[in-house]
């Protein structure tokens, strides 16, 4: 398999000053292997120097690739775009801020060499985190794996290498609203991993945000899973069901007991605090179905993942 493409997809968004060391270690690493490689460079509307620093790069190396959108879509759509434009027998994702060890490509690659069709790179540590990202990370994993027939690796990162027919099956995805390891773990194919401890950035602050973050995994949930619509019908049943019995009992204990156990329920007051529990669990219900139908707008609405400006070395 020696001499064959292989193309690497770099989403980057604000990444200026981490663009030129990002550069080198690629340099470094992938002149050593006998492969060829091509790098792709999605600039994902930056505001800083990062499509000066791209160009620079691109003037000197014929394959390093470019691709600059007409604005920030987000860093799904960036992995899209590239994995759309790559030409390689496998394709290698990786972020652009140096968290993911570039060093480990050579072992990707062999992976790969041995037959696997997609080779995922999982986070054993990742340093600098907080504790907020951890709780959270653990929480939406064991979520969306006990409510979704597709099961997502814990961990498991941006950082994967796919094989050619994983990439012609993933560019068959047109949902709008996507989680690309999900759509990936979603096709299947025979799969190996990589572990690694993620490091810190070199500079620069993440631009994945918290509510980026929440804004990913409410889409995912939505995406990969119909237990939330379901459980609005499971809670109306549940709820229906004991406020029967709730109801049977007010009425045994005013007309039936006369007041025997001395409760005192008074008629408004019970009127009052059923209509409020209810009306909070058909605004619950609303919202659930809300979630879908924006989803539903969205794949209806049929635009584009992505605007693509300009194109360089393609």
């Amino acid at each position: 398999m020696a001499n064959r493409l292989v193309s690497i997809v770099i989403p980057i968004h604000n990444e200026g000053k981490n663009i030129p060391p990002l550069y080198s270690e690629f340099k470094k690493i992938l002149n050593n292997l006998d492969y060829n490689f091509e790098l792709i460079f999605v600039n994902d509307g930056s505001m800083d120097n990062s499509q000066a620093e791209l160009s620079k790069i691109a003037n000197l190396d014929a394959t390093a690739r470019v691709i600059e959108f007409s604005r920030n879509f987000g860093k799904e759509a960036a992995t899209t775009a590239g994995l759309d434009n790559c030409q390689g027998a496998a394709c290698l994702i990786i972020d652009g801020d140096l968290q993911h060890p570039v060093e480990l490509i050579p072992e990707f690659i062999k992976k790969w060499e041995e037959g696997a069709e997609v080779v995922v790179g999982v986070r054993t540590k990742k340093q600098g985190e907080g504790w907020i990202k951890k709780i959270g990370s653990r929480f939406f994993y064991s979520s969306i794996n006990w409510i979704s027939e597709t099961k997502i690796t814990p961990n498991a990162t941006d950082y994967r290498l796919l094989d050619r027919a994983v990439i012609d099956e993933f560019r068959k995805f047109k949902e709008r609203s996507r989680m690309t390891r999900a759509l990936i773990d979603w096709l299947g194919f025979k799969r190996d991993y990589v572990f690694f401890e993620a490091k810190e950035r070199l500079h620069g602050s993440p631009t994945y945000n918290y509510f980026k973050l929440f804004k990913l995994a409410l889409s995912s949930y939505v995406a990969h899973s119909l237990v939330p619509l379901k459980f609005a019908g499971y809670l109306g049943i549940f709820i229906t069901f004991f406020s029967g019995i709730l109801g049977l009992f007010m009425l045994a204990d005013k007309f039936i007991l006369r007041n025997s156990w001395k409760m005192n329920f008074s008629g408004p007051a019970m009127l009052g605090t059923m209509i409020l529990f209810m009306v909070g669990i058909i605004l619950i219900c609303l919202g659930l179905i809300a979630l879908y139908i924006g989803n539903i707008h969205v794949e209806v609405a049929n635009r584009p993942i992505y605007v693509i400006k300009k194109k360089v070395n393609f």
